[in-house]
């Protein structure tokens, strides 16, 4: 099933084997973001977060993922939510 993307803010997609694979938790993203379920979504390989309110949300996410091993692009990517509203995005995992 496709995850809808907001057009008002950043969202970060990482595959879901590579956050299994460093040992991510939802518990960790909660701590330091304080997420809500439709801000935290799993579907099928692919895991979404977001939408990222905050001017540095966002960079210091990537930070953290980046420490933890995963690779920009390989394991995650960011879209923008730099899109008009008449635009409506939906995302899944290649895979599915």
């Amino acid at each position: 099933m496709p995850i809808t993307i907001s057009h008002t803010a950043p969202t970060l997609l990482i595959t879901k084997s590579a956050f299994e694979r460093v040992g991510l938790t939802r518990a960790l993203f909660d701590e330091a973001l304080n997420l809500t379920d439709d801000e935290f979504r799993v579907e099928g390989g692919l895991i979404a977060i977001g939408p990222l309110v905050g001017e540095d949300t966002l960079t210091d996410l990537i930070a953290q993922l980046e420490e933890h091993g995963l690779v920009y692009y390989d394991d995650f990517f960011e879209l923008s939510g730099n899109w008009p509203a008449w635009l409506r995005l939906f995302v899944m995992d290649a895979g599915s």
